[in-house]
């Protein structure tokens, strides 16, 4: 329990943080939030990202195998990165709103 509850502080963390500078650097406010399901699919699937290309059908049937073996712990840890990555926005936005224009 102690382990869950440090990961999901952990992932919400280090994507914020990456968000956060990524927001900072390239001024696109939700960048990470739809950069973050294929940085979750490079760490959930077991093949090479060009074999989604070369062999799409068996790597997305692989790939949806993958995801719904996960179990309960996983997607909530997964899920706080995500929620990290929006939070960011929405804290970049609200700096840009009060005159930070530096982001």
């Amino acid at each position: 329990m102690i382990q869950l509850i440090v990961s999901v502080m952990l992932y919400f963390i280090i994507f914020f943080g990456i968000a956060f500078i990524l927001n900072m650097l390239l001024r696109r406010t939700w960048l990470m939030a739809f950069l973050y399901p294929f940085i979750i699919v490079m760490i959930i699937d077991n093949i090479s990202t060009l074999e989604y290309f070369t062999n799409t059908g068996d790597a997305f049937a692989k790939l949806l195998s993958e995801i719904t073996s996960l179990a309960v712990a996983d997607v909530i840890i997964l899920l706080s990165g995500l929620a990290g990555a929006i939070v960011s926005g929405m804290v970049i936005k609200f700096l840009r709103k009060s005159g930070y224009q530096m982001f």
